[in-house]
């Protein structure tokens, strides 16, 4: 039998207890197709099919049925073993997932606070996200509206802030316009699995400033082939967190943003359950003081979900 990931079996119980595909892929913040993929995976790798599903109703076979307690047990089982190895090691190290960005004195700030360990697994939001749900995680940062925060039983502080710039043709040719958020093109990623958060982000902003949006569907929201789409755009296109730090090619230029300046929070998050002193300890050794980022201003724009707008 090929081995089994924890993950589809987090996947197996919430499919069981939502009796829905499309409920349980919402609760796990993953894309439908992916989830359904992932079940027949743990199908073919168990040999036994778990649901009888057709397009009405989904319910749990007699095998799937037989499998659910255990595979909770199994869970839970994985859990304390984590809990164990980290009373062991002297402290249980606080385990913190990230998309792309960090702040760049993580190490020193939380050193007083708990032994971090940065998971390797560097994933979208979205995901991060529920993994910290599940208790995969103990700590996220990560992009997250507050229905999700509230969906997911979690809570977000503020920990950093990137204001999104525009890219365009044009070369090095001195002070460079600056360009209205709505005479700018946003890409929206057909890929939802990798790409849930930004294409929110990516509709919402058009929606409020009146920007365009240009459907895509090669995963160029960042890297060399979204430099490709801005040179086919006939309007500047605005850059997404993931690609703040890339280098331009020398025959496209950084554009401001203005009318509204245009930000993208980066939240800490955490169980609403959470009592680990350490994990309690490393959010405070990272948020306090971070201040306001510049989010708050007349002139800024935030989305409305976003759990640091301002109402109104």
């Amino acid at each position: 039998m090929a081995p089994v990931e924890l993950r589809q079996l987090r996947y197996f119980v919430a499919v069981a207890e939502e009796l829905n595909f499309g409920r349980a892929a919402e609760r796990l913040l993953i894309a439908g197709p992916s989830l359904s993929q992932q079940i027949k995976a743990l199908e073919r790798d168990l040999g036994v099919r778990l649901f009888d599903r057709d397009r009405r109703k989904v319910s749990l076979t007699p095998a799937g049925a037989a499998l659910l307690p255990h595979t909770r047990a199994l869970l839970d089982g994985a859990d304390d073993l984590r809990r164990r190895a980290g009373r062991l090691s002297g402290s249980q190290p606080v385990r913190l997932g990230y998309v792309n960005w960090l702040p760049p004195d993580l190490t020193a700030r939380t050193a007083a606070a708990a032994r971090v360990h940065l998971d390797a697994w560097v994933a979208p939001s979205h995901t991060q996200a529920a993994r910290v749900a599940d208790g995969s995680l103990d700590l996220a940062v990560c992009w997250l509206r507050t229905e999700d925060l509230r969906r997911l039983g979690l809570r977000a502080r503020l920990l950093g802030a990137d204001r999104l710039y525009a890219v365009s043709r044009g070369g090095d040719s001195g002070d460079v316009p600056a360009v209205r958020a709505r005479d700018t093109d946003v890409l929206v990623d057909d890929d939802v699995t990798a790409w849930a958060s930004w294409n929110v982000y990516g509709e919402e902003l058009a929606q409020a400033t009146g920007a365009r949006t240009v459907r895509i569907s090669d995963g160029a929201i960042t890297g060399p082939a979204f430099f490709d789409h801005v040179r086919r755009c006939t309007r500047p296109v605005v850059n997404s967190p993931k690609g703040q730090t890339s280098p331009l090619p020398p025959d496209l230029v950084r554009r401001e943003i203005v009318e509204p300046k245009v930000y993208w929070t980066w939240s800490l998050v955490r169980r609403e359950t959470e009592d680990r002193a350490e994990v309690l300890a490393v959010v405070d050794a990272l948020c306090e003081g971070v201040g306001d980022l510049g989010i708050h201003a007349p002139d800024a724009w935030l989305p409305a979900g976003d759990p640091y707008a301002v109402p109104g």
